[in-house]
């Protein structure tokens, strides 16, 4: 029964940051649009000085699925700052639901608005002849739901303890770019000074790159299944803090 109990409070949950999302239509507007911008944009400028041995649209497209799961797990976690602000929390927690079982709920949600943004962008590539087979659709979307599983529950963990939305957009800012920047995304890792490498190395978001490049491009440092393992490493580290700071959160 109390596992029934979970899964219909997870549901709720799931289902609650899901309206929230499609209703604010900016929100919508821009998951659609922006993407496509930056991609398209930034791809065809940097096309022309780029050099990486192939088309240079086909080598950021990875990168820019990963970025978008990026943005959007993080910046979701100011909801929780924001739930807490509005006391939606507290009246949450008069239903007989675990903290746990909150932080399982609010970790799908956000998951589910990251990975439909990152999908726009997937359908975007499969229009625009990025050499996809329905195995590679599969393992992108694999590794996306993983990487976007662990960013999530970051997001969660920094939002726990922090007390205002503000505070919060600073301390993503500084982890969003640099993990964005680290990852690979847009220019290969291997030839960066040695200290940089190093710094690439300990950023989840580069085998998360490197993977999908495994997947879709057939190149890459590490093929698809050693990436996907750290990635793993990287949610359950995550998930195992989340949790514990979701139980100590000061409401």
């Amino acid at each position: 029964m109390n596992f029934i109990k979970n899964l219909k409070g997870i549901y709720a949950i799931w289902y609650r940051e899901f309206i929230v999302f499609t209703r604010e239509r900016t929100r919508v507007i821009s998951s659609l649009f922006m993407p496509l911008i930056w991609y398209f944009i930034f791809g065809g400028g940097m096309s022309s000085v780029a050099s990486v041995g192939a088309d240079y649209h086909y080598f950021i497209f990875p990168g820019f699925l990963v970025m978008m799961v990026i943005f959007s797990s993080l910046f979701n976690g100011a909801y929780i700052v924001w739930d807490k602000k509005i006391d939606f929390l507290k009246e949450v927690l008069i239903a007989p639901l675990s903290r746990t079982t909150i932080f399982f709920g609010k970790v799908a949600g956000c998951m589910t608005d990251a990975l439909l943004q990152a999908t726009i962008l997937l359908i975007a590539g499969i229009i625009i002849k990025i050499p996809f087979t329905p195995v590679s659709v599969l393992l992108t979307i694999i590794m996306l739901f993983f990487l976007a599983a662990g960013l999530v529950s970051m997001g969660l963990i920094i939002g726990s303890f922090m007390d205002r939305p503000e505070e919060y957009g600073m301390i993503s800012s500084v982890i969003v770019y640099p993990m964005f920047l680290l990852s690979g995304a847009l220019y290969p890792l291997d030839k960066l000074p040695l200290w940089l490498q190093i710094l690439t190395r300990l950023d989840p978001a580069s085998y998360a790159v490197d993977g999908l490049r495994s997947a879709i491009l057939g190149t890459s440092a590490m093929p698809y299944l050693p990436n996907l393992g750290v990635i793993l490493g990287f949610d359950i580290v995550l998930v195992v803090t989340g949790t514990w700071a979701f139980n100590r959160m000061k409401l």
